[in-house]
Order: C-alpha cells, then sequence, then structure tokens
C-alpha cells in the first residue's frame, strides 16, 4: 500500500528532475533571486494560475522513522533500526532520503577507518565484500619546514595518531556499500531528493520534512515539468546531514540546543585522489603532517594539518584541513593546499602520477564541549549534523556511526514500547499518539566510548587558541597525563567568522601560479567534482537584512575573505566591490555559511541529485 502510494509522486519526480523547493520559489517572487548578483535580480511575476500550481497540497507519506542523511550515522541507524526490527519482530517502516544524486555522492572524507561499528552492524561485511581492503603498514608523522621535514619517532605520538588494525578506504564507495545493504534489508532509501522544510506539528515539536518543490526556473516561475515536493511524515525524525546541514541547523535554533554550549568551529578538509605510478605507491601507507605551509613559526595561530594516504589500485588520497578560525583574510585553503603538494616530501609521492578527483568539504573541530543538545519531541541528531569528530585522532567516522546506531537502538526501544501498532503494519500514524524525546539515546551516548574518546581531547582544538607550541603542549598533556580530567575548561565563545582580522592589519599572501603538474587552478579541480545544478534560483543566499554586507563589510574592510576560501570559487568581486554568486560552481563544503564576515550567507538545499557526484572521495 505504501509503495502504492509512493509510485504517483516519485514517477512525477523523476520526470521532472529539477528540484527546487516552494520556499524559494516565495523568494524569488519577493525578489531575493534571479540574476546571480548578491541581491539584485529580476524575478518575473507569476501568470494567471501559476501561484495555484505551485501552492497546491502537497502529498505526503508516513514512516515510523524518516532520517535525512545517507552518510555514516544516518545508514547506521537504519541498519540498528531494521536489525532490532529482525530480532525482535516488531518492525519499523524506514525511510532515508538524500539530496545527492545517488547514496555516497557527497560523501567526502580522508579516510583511515576504524571498523568497531561496522564489526556490530553487519558483522559479515567481509564476507559480503565490503569496499574495505588495505590495511594500515606504515604510520609517519611530519613537520615540515619550507623545504624539509622532520619525522616524529612513533613513541612521541599519542595513541590517537597509531592507526595498527586499520584501514584505508573510500568513504564514498563504503557508503553506496551501506546504502546498498540497507535496501536489501528493506530500509526504503531516496537518493536525489532534498530535505528542504521540517515540519512541525501544532505544540511545536518535529513532525518530518518536506522535499524541495522541483521544475523551477532561476526567475522563479514554474517549468513544464513542475511538482511540488512530498511530506514525509514521521514519528521519529532523525537529521543526518553532516556539518552544517541546513535542517539540523534549523532545529538547533529552534529548541535552542547550544544554550550552555560553546559555539561550534569548523575546518574546511580539501582533498584529491591521485592514481599513481609503480615506481612510488606504498599501500597501506599514512602519513600526517603539520607546520609549512600553514604554520611558519611555533606561534603561529594558523590551525589545521595534512594527510596523505595509500590506498589500494595505485591510488593515494591527499588532502589538507585548514581551520575556518584563521585571522588572515587573505589566506586561500585551497591554494596552500596547492603548494603543500610541492613540498618535497609530498611531491616524491605524486610524481609522474595523474589527479583524477577532488574535492572539498567542512567539518566540526570544537569538539566535546561544543556538542549540542541532541534531542527534542520528534527526532534527534547524529553525526557531523551535530559535531563528534575527534581532531587529534583525525576521525571522525566512527564515532558518527555510532551516535546514529545508538540513536536506531533508542528510537526502536522507545517506539516499540508505545501501544500503537507501527507505522509498518497501518500505513499511517495514529494522530492521538504521543510525540516522544529519546532523551536516553544522549545519555548512553555520553556513557559510551564515544562521549569518554572525546571529553579525553575536550581541550585540545581550543589550546591552539594560544599558538602551535602551547596548543601542541597542551595536547602531548591531555592525552599522555590528564586524559580530559584536567579541572580547567578553555573557553572559546568565538565563531569562526568573528576570528578575521581587517585587512588592513594582514599581509597579503603571493601564492605561486599553478604549474599543470602538482598545482592547478581552481576551476580546473571544479570540473573534477562532477558538480551539477539545472536551471534554477540560487541556493545560496544573503540574509535578509544583511544586502549591505557584502559590499561595505566583506570588500572595504576583510578585502573579500569568500574571493579566496570559496574551493570552487562562487563568490567573485567587481573592482567596484559588487558581489556575484556563482551557484552553479558549489561543490556543498557549506564554508561560506560559516566564514563570510557576520555569516551573511545562508546555505539552503538546492535541487535534488545537484553538487557534486564523488566516486572515490
Amino acid at each position: 500500500m505504501i509503495l502504492q502510494r509512493l509510485a504517483k509522486p516519485l514517477l512525477r519526480w523523476q520526470a521532472s528532475k529539477p528540484v527546487v523547493s516552494h520556499a524559494v520559489s516565495r523568494a524569488a517572487r519577493s525578489g531575493i533571486f534571479g540574476k546571480q548578483t548578491a541581491f539584485l535580480s529580476t524575478s518575473t511575476p507569476l501568470k494567471s494560475g501559476e501561484e495555484d500550481v505551485m501552492n497546491e497540497p502537497r502529498e505526503w507519506m508516513d514512516y515510523d522513522v524518516v532520517i535525512v542523511g545517507a552518510g555514516p550515522a544516518g545508514l547506521s541507524a537504519a541498519i540498528e533500526l531494521k536489525k532490532l526490527g529482525t530480532e525482535t519482530g516488531k518492525d519499523l517502516s524506514v525511510c532515508v532520503v538524500e539530496k545527492g544524486a545517488e547514496v555516497g555522492a557527497h560523501i567526502l572524507s580522508g579516510n583511515v577507518f576504524e571498523s568497531r561499528v561496522l564489526n556490530k552492524l553487519i558483522p559479515d561485511w567481509k564476507e559480503r565484500g565490503a569496499p574495505i581492503e588495505t590495511a594500515v603498514n606504515d604510520d609517519e608523522f611530519l613537520f615540515l619546514t619550507e623545504k624539509h621535514s622532520i619525522r616524529l619517532p612513533h613513541f612521541l605520538l599519542p595513541k590517537e595518531l597509531h592507526n595498527e588494525g586499520n584501514c584505508i578506504i573510500s568513504l564514498s564507495k563504503l557508503i553506496r556499500w551501506m546504502g546498498e545493504y540497507c535496501e536489501e534489508i528493506g530500509v526504503e532509501v531516496f537518493p536525489g531528493f532534498s530535505a528542504d522544510e521540517v515540519l512541525y506539528g501544532p505544540n511545536g515539536e518535529v513532525k518530518g520534512i518536506a522535499t524541495k518543490d522541483m521544475g523551477i526556473n532561476k526567475d522563479g516561475t514554474p517549468k513544464p515539468t513542475f511538482a511540488r515536493g512530498m511530506e514525509l511524515r514521521a514519528r521519529q525524525t532523525i537529521f543526518a546531514e553532516g556539518c552544517r546541514g541546513s535542517c539540523s541547523e534549523e532545529v538547533i535554533e529552534k529548541f535552542n540546543l547550544r544554550d550552555g554550549k560553546q559555539p561550534q568551529t569548523y575546518g574546511i578538509g580539501i582533498k584529491e585522489v591521485w592514481r599513481v605510478t609503480d615506481e612510488h605507491f606504498k599501500p597501506g601507507l599514512v602519513q600526517h603532517s603539520l607546520g609549512w605551509p600553514l604554520q611558519h613559526s611555533l606561534m603561529d595561530k594558523t590551525y589545521g594539518g595534512s594527510f596523505l594516504y595509500h590506498m589500494g589500485d595505485n591510488l593515494v588520497h591527499v588532502g589538507m584541513v585548514v581551520g575556518l578560525d584563521y585571522q588572515n583574510p587573505y589566506l586561500s585553503p585551497y591554494d596552500e593546499f596547492q603548494r603543500f603538494k610541492t613540498h618535497p616530501a609530498i611531491a616524491q609521492h605524486l610524481e609522474g602520477g595523474e589527479r583524477i578527483s577532488y574535492g572539498a568539504r567542512c567539518l566540526n573541530e570544537a569538539g566535546y564541549e561544543a556538542i549540542p543538545k541532541l534531542t527534542f519531541k520528534g527526532g534527534a541528531i547524529v553525526g557531523c549534523s551535530a559535531g563528534f569528530l575527534n581532531s587529534v585522532k583525525i576521525k571522525g567516522t566512527h564515532t558518527a556511526m555510532e551516535s546514529g546506531r545508538r540513536c536506531g537502538e533508542r528510537v526502536f526501544h522507545a517506539l516499540a514500547s508505545l501501544e500503537s501498532a507501527p507505522v509498518a503494519e497501518t500505513g499511517e500514524i495514529n494522530p492521538d499518539e504521543e510525540v516522544l524525546e529519546v532523551t536516553d539515546y544522549e545519555s548512553m551516548l555520553y556513557k559510551s566510548w564515544v562521549g569518554e574518546e572525546l571529553k579525553v581531547v575536550r581541550n585540545v582544538h581550543q589550546a591552539f587558541h594560544f599558538g602551535l607550541l602551547p596548543g601542541l603542549l597542551h595536547a602531548a598533556f591531555s592525552t599522555f597525563i590528564s586524559r580530559g580530567r584536567e579541572p580547567w575548561t578553555i573557553d572559546n565563545q568565538k565563531i569562526d567568522s568573528d576570528s578575521t582580522r581587517p585587512a588592513s592589519e594582514c599581509q597579503k599572501i603571493d601564492y605561486p601560479k599553478p604549474d599543470g603538474v602538482l598545482s592547478f587552478d581552481i576551476l580546473t579541480s571544479v570540473a573534477l567534482t562532477g558538480t551539477n545544478h539545472e536551471d534554477q534560483p540560487s541556493h545560496l543566499r544573503i540574509k535578509p537584512g544583511m544586502e549591505h554586507v557584502p559590499t561595505d563589510v566583506s570588500f572595504k574592510k576583510f578585502a573579500a575573505p569568500e574571493s579566496r576560501f570559496c574551493p570552487a570559487r562562487v563568490y567573485e568581486y567587481s573592482e567596484e566591490g559588487q558581489l556575484t554568486i556563482n551557484s552553479q560552481n558549489c561543490i556543498h563544503c557549506k564554508c561560506c555559511s560559516i566564514k563570510t564576515p557576520q555569516e551573511f550567507i545562508k546555505w539552503t538545499v538546492p535541487e535534488g541529485a545537484g553538487g557534486p557526484n564523488y566516486e572515490t572521495m
């Protein structure tokens, strides 16, 4: 019955393909969108009947659980829900909605993988052929100067940086495999559909999400293929969108989930995949580094580091993470990464190779003290939507998966304890059923190894605000001696955009031109992402009341930092300070919503199936 009711709108969705929300259409008609200049637009008045079409009632579907985002946390929650249903005989209907064209298309990570959670979710993953093949067999940590490198002895590294027993993987490939497994066990997975709106009940409780409307022209008028989005209603909605997810940020703000917490701080991760020659290939090598080009002295306050992993099939994953609390507006994370690859210790791995993929994504860095409250009536937040990255370990997939697994477990037991029959049996939600807040998910997660692991390093990132050397000393103290039990908490109440200093106080950075061998121009790199945004209103919006900020604040005071930090050259300024937003270039890193002065950009979801299409990241 459920699939029959879903078939009609799904077929219409597939036929129309462009996906843009009703919220966007309203904004377009209000004059926010049109040309891709900053805030001047040319919205077209709707013709007779068009407004009725764009406001027709949406079709809807009920589920026991809706999960927003098919990443490590979301799929782990789905698998645990179905696993418990099989074990207890109390099956729940589970739907996963994913904005990427396919599961895994928007996944980007290092990735040195800990399999401890996968072992619990799918114990026979090896026999099933999970794409986890290259075991770590050499572990290096380098300190770089401009021309030289120093390898630190292994015994000086905290156990968080020991990778024995881990594997080097493509996370996007693993997530594709997990998505296929979810479908095998009965999870309904819908890639290519963006969660655009959170649905609320009469008392403010979360009741599900609505997907984006489809088929809207750039000027806000409907195309012949226009179709309304669908409401996916749920007894519990789990937000697993990843770092800075738009729906997740909405519920965090609506329910004041950050009250009493430090603000989240972020990094931008930029990564390439190379296919190298047999001569330079060392399968199983893991290399991390600090120093040049980000840190030029022991008191440098620019936070960040780099990685280089040799996977199977002659593939080398190389990347850099730059903390977005950097101060100099002239810094370009993309250009820092390009010149990093020219260092002799790095170039020797890539010599004679071919670059086959490029991408970028923001990640949470503030850690334990910045994790928001995780639950609210009708739902919960998991994974990087909340921020479980262990910045010392340089890993977050294992903690994201465990948060999803724990959430799935507690949501299952909470729903199974109610007297109402599940939607899996009835096809609809009982309107008289109490909307639950599954609070024991948070309490159990903090008592688990996730809470213990993150508490150990709770002050480490904040200590780097005092400089590289103080940060390293505090990291050593926390990981070797105190194990997170130090009687102080290093406070931070500054968001990343407020860390940027005026351009007049900073020195310009002269980056070398790309050589086309090891370093490349940014648009050549974006071409490797497979990014596509069909004709539609811009999903990158200047917040109401901030129309003056790009020219009067960003350009004049800070020398337009978004023209440098964006890893896809979305933001460009004319000589007079007029901003142009090339939203078609956007690779969904979310950096602009974090680092623009006063956070003047609001990142919203574009049409489903838009954005990058990563295959090996």
